[in-house]
């Protein structure tokens, strides 16, 4: 069970649950070409990174947007819905030629809750502004 299904308070519903962007595949399949080339002196940062995504978890509920991570230990960025002040995205270049971003959500007196590396921002972006009209 995912720690967004877990966390899940009474009356609670997931919305939508992001996924990366496929050039984060790309990135751990590089890395593991590397290792591979190096005679597995690159296996472990490999390793590490593809950990990393495996372990990422970011979705938007009727009551918060939630972003965890962590390989070993966990670290969670949670905000309630009522608390959003703004939703930003965040594109290079390549991400807009490739539709891929990070989304910023900014709230009063919080902490930003930034999910990098998402599949189609504009889309996230609208999703999320949705879950809080819902609310």
């Amino acid at each position: 069970m995912s720690y967004i299904e877990e966390s899940l308070s009474k009356g609670e519903e997931i919305y939508q649950i992001f996924k990366h962007h496929w050039m984060v595949k790309f990135t751990i399949a590089i890395h593991f070409v590397f290792a591979f080339l190096t005679l597995g002196i690159w296996l472990i940062p490999a390793i590490l990174v593809w950990l990393a995504w495996r372990n990422t978890e970011q979705g938007v509920t009727n009551k918060r947007v939630i972003y965890k991570h962590g390989i070993i230990s966990r670290k969670t960025d949670e905000m309630r819905l009522n608390a959003i002040e703004s939703v930003m995205i965040n594109q290079g270049i390549s991400g807009r030629m490739l539709g891929y971003g990070t989304v910023t959500v900014t709230g009063r007196g919080i902490g930003d809750v930034a999910m990098k590396w998402m599949d189609d921002p504009m889309r996230v972006k609208r999703e999320i502004e949705n879950a809080d009209d819902k609310e």
